[in-house]
């Protein structure tokens, strides 16, 4: 069972997908039932909004959000009344939302909830620990579209990965973007404790900066890495050794920056963690044939990839295809479907 990987190991988890319709929903729907089979009492929430019947970007159904009694949820005042679980406000906080503020909740008679929690790791990262003060064993975070940073270090201590058909019409390159985000997450970190703690000061001051062979460090006067790439490749000296990126870092700054300087084979750029470098596989797989080196300074633990080989386009994969190949490529994390039931033995499937 999915569950099993989560329970007694971990407490805040999130769940994010590699795009819409990849079965996140499915997924969290899949954890609450384990674990409510399971005894396990829970807490979930959200980085946007999630749960409703009709998509508001698409206008395709989806699956709503099903809580059992004694679920916790974190969801904000006007979703809070667009479900049918009868549930007991026990805190109103001082989060807000475009859709009021962030409320906790504990589900008396289960049925359908409606999730709006809060906007930023911050308060993600604070709403999780409030459930856990109030009771859940577990708290789950039902990621937004395309929003990955739930599933930074800095928020939850691990991801569930949602990929599927929707990806592409290509299996082989769902199977290659999924990958692609994996290797990203496991992004080697920074070991040493000297630089770790330099990199967490000039994280936290939100600026570019360049660190050189003595550890002297230089801010640049740059607050984000967009459009800045020939701006800090004219910074990088023969003693430069790593370039911090606090914020994201895009496939146009990388390019910038290997254009415009020949000493790129001896520096490390350096991210908070893999949620922020966006990237394609392709890309990235050249520029690191150029010499792009690059680190974390936190990596992302994956503690499962759940799949669904249905888009609502109307194509799908073959399920046993699908699913085989995806474990043949990941063979060190766990693959379920959670359309079709979990995780399959490969003997079902030959």
């Amino acid at each position: 069972m999915l569950i099993d990987i989560i329970q007694n190991n971990y407490k805040i988890i999130s769940i994010v997908g590699m795009g819409k319709n990849a079965g996140k929903t499915v997924t969290l729907n899949h954890l609450i039932e384990e674990a409510a089979i399971n005894g396990i009492t829970i807490g979930i929430t959200s980085t946007g909004r999630d749960g409703e019947g009709i998509d508001l970007v698409t206008g395709t159904e989806k699956p709503s959000i099903y809580a059992f009694e004694g679920t916790y949820i974190a969801t904000s005042e006007k979703a809070l009344k667009l479900g049918d679980a009868k549930i007991e406000i026990i805190k109103v906080t001082d989060y807000r939302t475009p859709m009021g503020k962030i409320v906790i909740g504990k589900v008396r008679d289960a049925g359908y909830v409606q999730i709006a929690g809060p906007q930023t790791t911050k308060e993600i990262k604070a709403i999780s620990n409030i459930l856990i003060d109030f009771g859940a064993e577990v708290v789950f975070i039902d990621g937004a579209i395309n929003r990955l940073s739930s599933a930074a270090p800095s928020v939850s201590q691990g991801c569930i990965l949602a990929t599927g058909a929707v990806v592409s019409r290509d299996m082989n390159k769902v199977i290659r973007d999924t990958l692609h985000a994996v290797e990203l997450f496991k992004l080697p970190e920074v070991k040493e404790d000297t630089l770790r703690i330099l990199i967490k000061d000039i994280i936290q001051k939100e600026n570019i900066s360049l660190i050189d062979e003595n550890y002297n460090v230089k801010t640049l006067d740059i607050k984000t890495s967009l459009n800045s790439g020939k701006i800090i490749s004219q910074h990088i000296t023969k003693s430069t050794r790593y370039v911090i990126f606090p914020g994201s870092l895009v496939k146009n700054t990388i390019e910038d920056i290997v254009k415009g300087s020949r000493l790129i084979k001896n520096v490390t750029f350096v991210v908070r963690d893999g949620t922020k470098i966006f990237v394609g596989p392709v890309d990235w797989l050249r520029l690191c044939r150029q010499g792009l080196k690059v680190k974390a300074l936190n990596s992302v633990s994956t503690l499962a990839v759940t799949i669904n080989p249905y888009s609502p386009q109307g194509y799908y994969f073959d399920q046993r295809e699908f699913l085989n190949s995806m474990k043949k490529h990941l063979k060190d994390i766990p693959v379920f479907d959670v359309v079709h039931g979990g995780e399959y033995k490969d003997e079902i499937y030959r």
